[in-house]
């Protein structure tokens, strides 16, 4: 099992060391360290908030979905940063490319990876022609999350399948509990 483990740890820092060194670029250092933050608390927080006050009431329930798929997701990630401390790349591997002010915490798995998937899936279920962009925009921020030198591709996998996950379980709380109770 061990042998399997430090196979696919190398394959992880191969993939890593494509996009943090290879791939790096003095040009797209602006881009990604801006792009990465459609991921932070900030937006994603504002983005729930903007969808609940802003879209028509036939679809405020999507706007719910997106606010409480956000919160849920989250939990799992405080718990995983605790149960599994893992040292962020730029901390482990040398000669990573790190930007200003790297945050001390634990990268697994990836909070910013997480918040953007929990809330783009529902409105890529509500709308599919639009989640072609939302999409391609949450795969860059989980991109720049390994540019900066934060995240491994586990990490920024593990916040996909996490942001994912709490959205359909928010799609189902608010189908089965909340909705029946306001129609």
């Amino acid at each position: 099992m061990a042998k399997v483990m430090n196979w696919l740890y190398e394959k992880e820092c191969t993939f890593f060391r494509l996009i943090n060194g290879r791939l790096h670029r003095n040009s797209m250092d602006h881009f990604f360290h801006l792009w990465t933050h459609l991921g932070g608390a900030t937006a994603t927080i504002s983005t729930s908030i903007l969808l609940l006050l802003f879209l028509p009431m036939h679809l405020k329930s999507w706007g719910i979905v997106c606010m409480l798929s956000l919160l849920i997701s989250h939990i799992p990630v405080a718990i995983s940063k605790k149960m599994y401390p893992r040292k962020r790349p730029y901390l482990s591997l040398p000669d990573t490319n790190v930007g200003h002010n790297p945050l001390k915490d634990h990268s697994f798995p990836s909070g910013h990876t997480t918040a953007v998937f929990s809330i783009i899936t529902p409105l890529i279920l509500l709308n599919p022609f639009i989640g072609i962009f939302l999409l391609v925009a949450a795969l860059l921020v989980a991109i720049s999350r390994m540019y900066l030198g934060l995240h491994y591709p586990s990490d920024v996998l593990a916040g996909m399948i996490l942001g994912i996950s709490s959205s359909f379980f928010s799609l189902f709380l608010v189908n089965s509990f909340i909705l029946p109770y306001f129609l």
